[in-house]
């Protein structure tokens, strides 16, 4: 069946977009957040860089800067296309996969290892093979999760989203109630861990971090289409031939990979991904997951790389670039809530 047209303009009506004038605005938008992207990596290698441009010294201050770009790339394919992923299978634009307590986790495994163990628990918790521990312990505990909440003759996704707060809210009491036992020099070097911080990755984690994200990444990609009919609800997307259940532990099992790949790499960065996919939507003004998944990914980078630029260059503070990520997406997430009036 032809699409329809409007009577003046004869624009498309059906599609990934309403309109011509959707999809040139599209275009642009991905245009100028690659020119943004590249414009800050660019300025994140070369900017005062203390070494004459094309010389040894400047080219290998360029290779140790390169590390820490590639991080924030890393991150932020992992937190645009969990977020937005999750947001789809759980039909809700609010909540994000933090929600199921994997920064608590977090937090309460560096705290328990410092509480134990004193400042060499931080040591202990370094290393390819812990990076891997607390990757699987994340995922795995979120699978058990979704297990048992998702199946059965009572299953609920919303009780598992509620039930994923309260987990996450005691791992956070208990992850405080050691930190207040801990000596003030302890403290000190726990609380370097408990912020989202691209200095806390290890260049030894990528060769694991990265093939992760790659393949978690591209499988989600690969189900765009079957994204778009989630989206549309369960019931809807029964009636349209999809496994509605196996496609939801699908999705929920990569989102855990890639949620718990990012954490666990450079710390929690709770209201990053709600930010993210919030300016993503209204950026590619589609439901198309092939192009929003794109532009998630692009507007993540230029965050997080621009605000480092920025913290860096010209306030120099890059210590509290997360903090101020935090900040906004939190502001972000309260407007969010105030325009809709509920959750």
């Amino acid at each position: 069946m032809p699409a329809a047209r409007t009577p003046v303009t004869g624009e498309r009506l059906s599609g990934a977009f309403a309109s011509g004038r959707s999809r040139r605005r599209y275009l642009i938008v991905l245009a100028v957040l690659i020119v943004l992207s590249a414009g800050f990596a660019v300025g994140l290698l070369a900017w005062d860089n203390p070494m004459p441009f094309g010389t040894e010294g400047f080219w290998r201050i360029v290779d140790l800067r390169f590390t820490g770009v590639g991080v924030m790339a890393l991150v932020a394919v992992c937190q645009a296309v969990a977020t937005v992923s999750f947001q789809t299978v759980t039909t809700n634009r609010i909540i994000t996969p933090s929600i199921m307590g994997f920064e608590s986790l977090y937090r309460a495994v560096q705290t328990t290892s410092v509480y134990l163990f004193g400042v060499a628990g931080i040591v202990a918790l370094q290393g390819l093979w812990a990076f891997a521990l607390q990757i699987a312990v994340m995922v795995g505990l979120a699978m058990l999760l979704y297990g048992w909440l998702l199946r059965g003759r009572y299953a609920n996704l919303q009780i598992m989203l509620l039930i994923g707060i309260i987990i996450g809210g005691g791992l956070g009491a208990i992850a405080t109630f050691m930190q207040r036992l801990l000596t003030p020099s302890e403290f000190d070097v726990l609380a370097a861990r408990l912020f989202g911080n691209i200095s806390n990755a290890d260049p030894s984690y990528l060769p694991l971090a990265v093939p992760l994200c790659v393949a978690a990444s591209a499988l989600l990609w690969m189900r765009a289409r079957r994204l778009d009919v989630m989206a549309l609800g369960a019931d809807t997307a029964t009636s349209l031939g999809v496994n509605h259940r196996r496609e939801l532990m699908i999705v929920l099992f990569l989102v855990a990979v890639l949620m718990a790949t990012s954490t666990a790499l450079v710390g929690p960065m709770t209201f990053l991904g709600f930010l993210v996919a919030t300016l993503a939507y209204q950026f590619a003004d589609s439901h198309d997951h092939r192009l929003v998944f794109p532009v998630a990914v692009l507007t993540a980078f230029t965050i997080i790389s621009g605000a480092y630029f920025v913290m860096r260059n010209v306030f120099y503070a890059q210590g509290v670039v997360s903090i101020i990520i935090e900040l906004v997406g939190g502001v972000v997430f309260l407007i969010v809530i105030l325009r809709k009036g509920r959750l």
